[in-house]
C-alpha cells in the first residue's frame, strides 16, 4: 500500500466528502453513520485495490476517518439547530428561533429580529428603532410612516394623519388662530381673523428714495403670500402710499413704483397676475400725523386692498 499511499489518501478523503454529501440530501453532516458506512465502504475499495489484503484496515481506517470528517462537519456552535456548515448567522442568541439559514426570525422585515421587536407588525419601508418600533418625530402620537403633515409643534391637537385641527375650516390651524369662529367664506388673516378691508403689509421697507425691497421686507412679503395662497378667489389692489416730505408729483410716482414692486414679487412668488393690480397713492391718504418721524413712518406703507 506504501506506493499508493498518497494517492490511496487523496481517493479516500475526496470519496468520503462526496459520500457523507450524498447521505444526507445535500448536507455534509446529515448522519455520521452514514459518513462511517461510506469511510468503511471507500475504505475497503481503495485498500483493495491498492494492496491486496488490505481491505480491511482500509475499512477500518475509513470508517474512522468518516466518522471523524462527519463529526467535524456536524458542528452547531451556536445550538440554534443549523449546522455551522449550512449556518449563514453563527453565534445568534440562545433559544432563538431561526430559519432554515440559521438567522433569527424577522416577520414584519423592519430588521429587528422577532425576539426583540416590540411591534411586530410595521409597515413595510417603516424606519424603525432598536426595538422595532416606528418613530414619531414631532411627537402628535401619529407614525412617521402615516404623518401627512410632519413637524407639528409640540401640543398641538392632530386628526389621524397628524395634521393641526381647524376647527372653524378658515384654513389657518387650532394652534394659530386667535378668532375660532369666524364666518364660513369668510377671508381672514395669518391669525385665522377676519382679513381687513385694507391690509397693512407691516415692516415692507425700501431702499431709500427707489423702489428697491430690502432683504427685511421678505417676512411681511411671505405674510402676505400666505393669505393670497390660502384664499385663491381673492382679488386685491397693491397700494403704495408715501409721506410729504418732497413734491406732491415725485411723491405720487414713488408710491407707483414702489406698489409695482410688491406685485411683481407676489407674482414671481406663484399668485397669478390677474388676481393683483397695483396703484400708487402717494401722500394723499396718511393715517398719521407727518409732522412727526413715529407719524411718517405709518404713513409709508403697502396695503392689500380687497376689490
Amino acid at each position: 500500500m506504501n506506493k499508493f499511499a498518497k494517492l490511496a489518501t487523496l481517493t479516500l478523503t475526496t470519496s468520503l466528502l462526496a459520500a457523507c454529501a450524498s447521505t444526507g440530501g445535500g448536507n455534509l453532516s446529515s448522519d455520521w453513520r452514514n459518513c462511517m458506512a461510506a469511510g468503511v465502504a471507500v475504505g475497503a475499495t481503495v485498500g483493495g485495490v491498492s494492496e491486496p489484503g488490505d481491505a480491511p484496515e482500509g475499512a477500518l481506517a475509513g470508517g474512522i476517518i468518516g466518522s471523524i470528517v462527519c463529526a467535524l462537519m456536524s458542528k452547531d456552535e451556536d445550538g440554534d439547530g443549523v449546522k455551522d456548515d449550512a449556518d449563514r448567522c453563527p453565534g445568534t442568541y440562545p433559544g432563538a428561533e431561526v430559519d432554515q439559514n440559521g438567522c433569527e426570525l424577522d416577520f414584519d422585515g423592519d430588521g429587528v429580529p422577532d425576539r426583540l421587536d416590540e411591534c411586530p407588525n410595521t409597515p413595510a419601508g417603516a424606519r424603525v428603532n432598536s426595538v422595532g418600533c416606528e418613530g414619531d418625530s414631532d411627537g402628535d402620537g401619529v407614525k412617521d410612516s402615516a404623518d401627512q403633515c410632519p413637524g407639528t409643534p409640540a401640543g398641538a391637537a392632530v386628526d389621524e394623519f397628524g395634521c393641526e385641527l381647524d376647527t372653524d375650516g378658515d384654513g389657518v390651524v387650532d394652534s394659530r388662530d386667535q378668532c375660532p369662529d369666524t364666518e364660513a367664506g369668510q377671508a381672514v388673516d395669518n391669525t385665522g381673523c377676519d382679513l381687513a378691508e385694507n391690509y397693512r403689509m407691516k415692516n415692507v421697507h425700501f431702499a431709500f428714495d427707489s423702489a428697491q425691497l430690502t432683504p427685511q421686507s421678505k417676512a411681511s412679503l411671505d405674510d402676505a403670500l400666505e393669505i393670497l395662497q390660502r384664499h385663491k378667489d381673492l382679488v386685491v389692489e397693491v397700494a403704495g402710499h408715501t409721506d410729504s416730505v418732497g413734491t406732491e408729483a415725485y411723491n405720487q410716482s414713488l408710491s407707483q413704483r414702489r406698489a409695482k414692486a410688491v406685485r411683481e414679487y407676489l407674482v414671481a412668488h406663484g399668485i397669478a397676475a390677474e388676481r393683483l393690480t397695483s396703484k400708487g397713492y402717494g401722500e394723499s391718504e396718511p393715517v398719521a400725523d407727518n409732522a412727526t418721524d413715529e407719524g411718517r413712518a405709518m404713513n409709508r406703507r403697502v396695503e392689500l386692498r380687497q376689490k
